[in-house]
């Protein structure tokens, strides 16, 4: 302020907390405008996926909702890995998104080591699915029932096969579970 202007105490206090305010103003008027450029939603998944078809009516829905473009984009390989990794790169600005998917927790108890923190690397947004497992069996088996399974498994080591859709998938991992539980066997077969 130059020697000559005389400032109101009250007329400065005015000012000062006008400009203590405007960071926190800008954020809500920058919030209120987003997107304000597309959005891009990475799937580690192929296209055609049931993660990617996913992703597509989301990124549809929410294009036709916020009037901004939501282009999904699929990152495929290692087990998802590639796709959480380049969200985490991208910066922080809520215009790069991630479609989890089980895998992604999966991966970061199998993965000794990963170039990122899945837990504090990425921030939740929002739940849009949620997957029930069922458990399956050819109609000619004997057992009808879980507990009927258990024991006729047990009584049959190693000649049930579970299916999976590969190693480290949520079938494979439930599977392996209920082996773990219930101690029978059987043959993983991705």
């Amino acid at each position: 302020m130059g020697r000559n202007m005389k400032l109101p105490r009250r007329k400065f206090l005015h000012l000062a907390a006008g400009a203590a305010a405007l960071p926190a103003v800008s954020r809500i008027a920058r919030a209120q405008t987003y997107p304000s450029r597309p959005v891009r939603i990475i799937v580690g998944f192929p296209a055609g996926s049931t993660t990617d078809i996913a992703a597509r009516l989301i990124g549809q829905w929410l294009s036709e909702r916020l009037g901004q473009s939501f282009v999904v984009e699929n990152r495929i390989g290692a087990g998802g890995n590639i796709a959480a990794e380049g969200v985490v790169r991208a910066p922080a600005d809520g215009y790069t998104l991630l479609l989890i998917a089980s895998n992604n927790p999966i991966n970061a108890t199998l993965y000794e080591k990963l170039n990122f923190n899945l837990a504090s690397d990425i921030a939740p947004v929002a739940s849009i699915s949620r997957i029930t497992l069922v458990m399956e069996a050819n109609p000619s088996l004997p057992a009808k029932t879980i507990p009927e399974f258990i024991a006729y498994a047990k009584d049959n080591p190693g000649k049930i096969a579970m299916a999976s859709a590969g190693i480290g998938t949520i079938q494979h991992i439930t599977g392996e579970l209920f082996r773990m539980m219930t101690g029978v066997e059987m043959l993983h077969v991705p």
